[in-house]
């Protein structure tokens, strides 16, 4: 289902489309395995959707997206609506846990992901057809 929402149409031959499937579907299961309501799984794929085009269309630094992510995540927590960001239907503790799992899942990796965005790679031409 999550091929066909991102529209993935060469799977199987596109290793950047897999590595984007991969990490969309690891990021939904974790976020399910969080209990998170449909609210905040919603918010917390649009996050990850978010961080990854500051990485691809924006070529953001890793200094730089950390930046973008502290500015979604301000006010966490905080009853001042003025400082709250789109995010604030997460508790403290749950902010904390996607910013640790962001951490490890795309952070930590970040220069692959800087490869795999912004690196020209030779075409392999797998059959014929």
């Amino acid at each position: 289902k999550l091929e066909e929402f991102l529209n993935f149409k060469q799977l199987k031959t596109s290793l950047k489309e897999a590595i984007l499937l991969d990490y969309y579907t690891a990021g939904f299961w974790w976020a399910k395995e969080m209990n998170f309501s449909l609210i905040q799984l919603s918010g917390f794929m649009d996050l990850l959707n978010f961080l990854l085009e500051n990485l691809s269309d924006k070529h953001m630094t890793l200094g730089d997206n950390l930046k973008e992510l502290g500015k979604a995540m301000a006010g966490i927590g905080e009853a001042d609506s003025e400082r709250s960001g789109d995010l604030n239907f997460f508790s403290i503790e749950q902010a904390k846990a996607v910013i640790d799992y962001l951490n490890i899942s795309l952070f930590k990796h970040y220069k692959l992901y800087e490869y795999l965005f912004h690196s020209r790679r030779e075409e392999l031409v797998i059959s014929n057809e």
